[in-house]
């Protein structure tokens, strides 16, 4: 996201990311970076400016208005029935049926029709060039209502409600706060609007129209679109679904998914060759990034590709989605998926460039550039680019990054447009295999220490385009189409790979090992939306349809026992420094062919009461021959089908309180790897979840929580056959549960917080050989996280900010068999800003007081054992153009 330092913009979705979002029905919101954003009344009082999310409508919001009733004597008659008493409370609200602007030859009227009863005095507030109006003890019957450019000098008039049985009117100068006058009639509120005239020096200071993609909201985001692919507000999602918005990526300066992830509860990043793969743990199962990592609704690489690590400097947002979610993305593991959402282009131009240097002589470069195309504003584009060359605590590991990702969206009309995605990025580093285990511990080792060759190598390049094309059918009914090629190459990986290791004397054998991989994979997607009632019961139903093809070759060096490597001592390490360039002798081809169908209705019941009712069919196949010549034997070969549901109920008893319960299914095909007795294919393994919660908001909606329980099953787990070694059977069991919350918002003006905390218990339930009862690798029993930033409002000071960050995770197991253990560990970070106009730099400490900590570990006795960085020091240094 492109901040605007010293500018005030004012901040419009439009139909560009999603033309299934009605011009009509667009929010609105003020932010200034570094300043107060609240909003000055008319008593001198503040207040923050309100923040709706692009679908509004009656239902969505949640109005209550028994909270006016202080008693039942302020009735006009005793009830005794819910049903009588809820009808005398509505009656006593004030009800706006319609919105119609018209010009005049002085500006333009407002008229606000009412029914039932006379609409109050407004009361009124200015920011910016934003008049504001609130009309108390009123509701509106119907969706929020905008109008753009309504005539010369206003930008744009919005009507939407608020909680607490409030309208609120947003009159939006070009270059000026307008003038109004309130008068009322037989028909309602009339307010007659005259466009204000800028004062001389005031050009600097008006607010802009900026078309965007997303409202920036802070650390507080209100909604997300991955837990039902329609853009929904958290509130109303029954299951835990936490955000890390761009603000938060930014002030912590992080550049890795897990690094992101260290703010969301149940989150583990394991480490595993953090140079080059993502993988996750999320409440206790593994997640790595070509089973459950998602860009923009998009699986990433493909099923069991095994490679992979996002950059995230292109990204608006993660949004994580807690548990089973095969209900919308098919196969993937019970834990939850990870959708990283891209940022979109914006109608004003804006040209970012940011530079950091760090520790172990590291530096990286950003470019960020956004505008149109065209004078009329419908085509506009967007260029993220990342030039990362990073050193590393530990020897001979560094790498180098190339990244690059073009947008272009076109409006073809208010009701169609196209958005057309590419990225490629290439990265080199040598693979980090971490360290082994002696006894219950990690290896008593240095911080520093590899046991990889200094030639080892690993160089993968990733390119992506696809396209996105949404169309309003009308203002109820909306297509969206979706197509992304993705293509991942290896051209080498070169690395000897550890065997055994002599715990007594430290000595690791190893083998010699390479590998290349060409995969390529083609998705596809078509959804239906579409909001109707049925009686008074309201509902937005999604029709969906999506198909993977993906084929991986692989050729490797060596397979079986391999070609000997000689060895190296853990403790008083000797490198061979042996480059072999044997040619790669062994061919693998993977082939998986996906077909899901989907359902989803979300259903209005009351303002109070929602469902979330879905089902999805998935068809998957797979196929892998093997051979070192032509033609090579297939040796694999398995079709698999799954019907996965989805059940959830929100209830809403205060405009601040959503209480939800969850039922949700998730399934995974078993892949070639393992091998039946019998050469039967194995059953897909299955995911289970049970979930209550409540999510709350306070002060004004600044600051929002979630409070999670759950119980996660996964059953059919593929295990070691005791009486056939070397084969497999699938009868094992995981059982996760616990107790999750996360809060995120701003307490006060520059105060942002973000934070979490976990109780997570993760065992094996049912095995042959891994004794029941085991707790699950990397999955610490506590943990928990916090962020916070401050950044002073006004004064000579004005612009100095501060970040600290505390960060604990418990005990771990290193592996199912629970031979040894990660001790806990608490890290600190520490930031120092200072924004000033266009520009900002800051100072980001990471282990601050340098403690000595494992982030994770493969489950592997012999390697895989990951350090977490000593005290680490990041300068950086952004401006805008």
């Amino acid at each position: 996201m492109i901040k605007r330092w010293g500018s005030v913009q004012l901040a419009v979705l439009t139909s560009v990311l999603g033309g299934a979002i009605a011009m009509d029905a667009l929010p609105v919101v003020a932010q200034e970076t570094g300043h107060d954003e609240s909003l000055a009344t008319t008593d001198g009082s503040t207040e923050q400016p309100n923040v709706e999310g692009a679908d509004i409508s009656l239902a969505s919001k949640s109005l209550h208005p028994v909270d006016e009733i202080a008693s039942l004597d302020d009735l006009e008659q005793p009830t005794t029935t819910v049903e009588a008493w809820m009808a005398q409370i509505e009656a006593t609200l004030t009800q706006i049926t319609g919105v119609r602007v018209q010009e005049t030859e002085a500006g333009l009227q407002v008229v606000l029709e009412a029914a039932g009863g006379e609409l109050a005095t407004p009361t009124t507030s200015v920011s910016r060039d934003a008049l504001i109006l609130e009309i108390p003890n009123a509701i509106l019957a119907g969706e929020a209502f905008e109008q753009f450019e309504p005539t010369e000098g206003i930008a744009l008039v919005q009507v939407s409600a608020l909680s607490g049985d409030r309208v609120q009117v947003v009159i939006t100068g070009v270059d000026a706060v307008p003038e109004v006058a309130v008068s009322s009639d037989a028909a309602g509120l009339i307010l007659s609007v005259v466009p204000g005239v800028a004062q001389a020096g005031e050009a600097d200071d008006a607010i802009q129209i900026v078309v965007t993609g997303e409202v920036d909201e802070g650390y507080n985001p209100s909604s997300a679109s991955t837990a039902t692919r329609t853009d929904t507000p958290l509130r109303d999602i029954p299951q835990s679904i936490q955000v890390v918005p761009r603000e938060v990526i930014e002030d912590q300066r992080v550049t890795r998914v897990g690094e992101a992830l260290q703010n969301v509860s149940g989150v583990n990043d394991s480490g595993l060759f953090s140079n080059y793969l993502d993988s996750i743990f999320l409440r206790g199962f593994r997640t790595d990034s070509g089973r459950n990592f998602f860009r923009d609704g998009v699986r990433l690489n493909n099923y069991f590709l095994g490679f992979g690590a996002e950059d995230l400097a292109n990204l608006e947002r993660v949004e994580v989605l807690k548990g089973p979610a095969s209900v919308l993305y098919g196969a993937v593991e019970p834990g939850g998926v990870i959708n990283f959402v891209t940022e979109a282009p914006l109608s004003e131009p804006a040209y970012l460039l940011t530079a950091s240097v760090g520790s172990y002589s590291s530096y990286r470069g950003e470019i960020d550039l956004t505008g149109p195309l065209n004078e009329e504003g419908t085509v506009l584009y967007r260029l993220n680019g990342v030039y990362d060359n990073s050193g590393s605590f530990r020897d001979f590991v560094d790498s180098e990054r190339i990244a690059i990702a073009p947008t272009l969206a076109i409006e073809f009309s208010p009701r169609t447009s196209l958005r057309i995605d590419g990225n490629f990025s290439r990265l080199e580093t040598l693979p980090d295999s971490g360290i082994p285990a002696v006894g219950d511990r990690p290896a008593d080792v240095p911080r520093n220490r590899s046991i990889n060759e200094p030639f080892s190598n690993f160089v993968s390049e990733d390119l992506g385009v696809g396209y996105t094309l949404e169309h309003e059918f009308n203002d109820n009914w909306s297509f969206r189409n979706i197509f992304r090629y993705q293509s991942f190459r290896v051209p080498e990986f070169l690395s000897p790979l550890v065997r055994s290791l002599d715990e007594a004397t430290g000595e690791l054998e190893r083998v010699a090992y390479s590998q290349r991989v060409n995969a390529d994979s083609y998705s596809a997607q078509a959804d239906f939306i579409g909001e109707f009632t049925t009686g008074s019961v309201q509902h937005r139903l999604l029709l969906g349809a999506d198909f993977n093809y993906t084929r991986q070759d692989r050729r490797f060096l060596s397979f079986g026992a391999g070609i000997p490597y000689p060895s190296i001592n853990i403790f008083n390490p000797v490198y061979a420094n042996q480059r072999y360039d044997t040619p790669t002798t062994f061919f693998r081809d993977d082939e998986f062919i996906s077909y899901g169908f989907y359902i989803q209705d979300q259903i209005t019941l009351t303002p109070q009461l929602q469902l979330l009712i879905g089902g999805r069919y998935d068809i998957f196949d797979q196929e892998r021959t093997f051979g070192d010549v032509e033609p090579r034997e297939r040796i694999f070969s398995q079709t698999d089908s799954a019907f996965t549901p989805r059940l959830g109920i929100v209830y809403q008893p205060s405009d601040t309180v959503a209480l939800y319960a969850s039922y949700a299914n998730s399934f995974l095909p078993s892949g070639a790897n393992r091998r039946n007795p019998d050469n039967s294919n194995f059953e897909p393994t299955t995911g289970t979840q049970y979930e209550i919660g409540v999510k709350t908001d306070f002060l004004d909606g600044r600051l929002s929580a979630t409070l999670a329980g759950f119980i996660l099953e996964r059953q059919n787990v593929v295990t070691q056959d005791p009486n056939n070694p070397g084969f497999s059977i699938s009868t094992g069991e995981q059982t996760s549960q616990g107790i999750e919350l996360d809060i995120a918002g701003e307490i006060l003006p520059g105060w942002n917080i973000i934070a979490s905390a976990t109780y997570l218990d993760a065992r094996v339930t049912e095995d042959n050989t891994i004794p029941e009862g085991n707790r699950l690798t990397n999955a610490a029993e506590t943990s928990a996280s916090l962020w916070t930033t401050y950044r002073i409002q006004s004064g000579d000071l004005e612009g100095l900010g501060f970040g600290l960050g505390l960060y604990y995770v418990g005990d771990r197991e290193g592996d199912l068999a629970n031979s040894f253990t990660l001790p806990s560990y608490v890290r600190t970070d520490a930031a120092v800003y200072y924004e000033r106009d266009n520009w900002q730099a800051a100072l980001n400490i990471r282990n601050l007081f340098d403690t000595t900590y494992f982030l994770g570990s493969t489950g592997s006795r012999t390697s895989g054992i990951n350090f977490g960085e000593p005290l680490t020091v990041v300068g950086s240094f952004s401006i805008e153009f």
